[in-house]
């Protein structure tokens, strides 16, 4: 198995969970995370021999939403980290598979959204009250730890990248 499928099925998609999962714990993604998807993006890109103006334009598309999504961080919208990470997935997806990979983590942001908001129209059950990330997501004040929606989104939709096709020869 090569380098490049074993950081696409096993080190991309482990990296991904952990987001969601730090996000949800802690309401905090990682700017090492971020910048460790950044950098396997750059090493999977090498070892699959993408053309320069093919990482290009995957560079534009994470400095586009890099731009969008901190204004949105700057508008109280989003959190920092979220940005940050929208930014280095869309690095993955490039301009081919961003608008799928941005609807479809809107799509399910709302979801998450709604859900959160209507769990927190209920006490919290007794055993989460011992847990300090379920006390923290259920206050009202608290916001969506918006990255889980953008990792499954990732984890749906990178099959469908080209730099998948690239590296499963298809």
């Amino acid at each position: 198995m090569s380098l490049s499928l074993i950081i696409l099925l096993g080190i991309l998609p482990l990296a991904i969970s952990y987001a969601a999962a730090s996000d949800l714990v802690s309401m905090t993604i990682s700017n090492r995370l971020c910048l460790s998807l950044i950098a396997t993006f750059a090493l999977c890109a090498a070892l699959l021999g993408l053309p320069l103006s093919t990482i290009g334009w995957h560079l534009a598309s994470c400095m586009l939403v890099l731009t969008v999504s901190f204004g949105f961080f700057a508008a109280g919208w989003i959190g920092g980290g979220d940005a940050k990470f929208a930014a280095a997935m869309a690095l993955w997806f490039g301009f081919d598979q961003l608008g799928p990979y941005l609807a479809v983590a809107g799509l399910l942001g709302g979801i998450l959204t709604m859900l959160i908001l209507r769990l927190r129209a209920h006490p919290l059950p007794a055993l989460a009250e011992q847990w300090p990330w379920a006390r923290r997501l259920h206050a009202a004040n608290a916001g969506v730890p918006y990255g889980i929606a953008l990792a499954f989104a990732a984890l749906l939709l990178l099959p469908e990248t080209a730099i998948w096709h690239a590296a499963i020869g298809g």
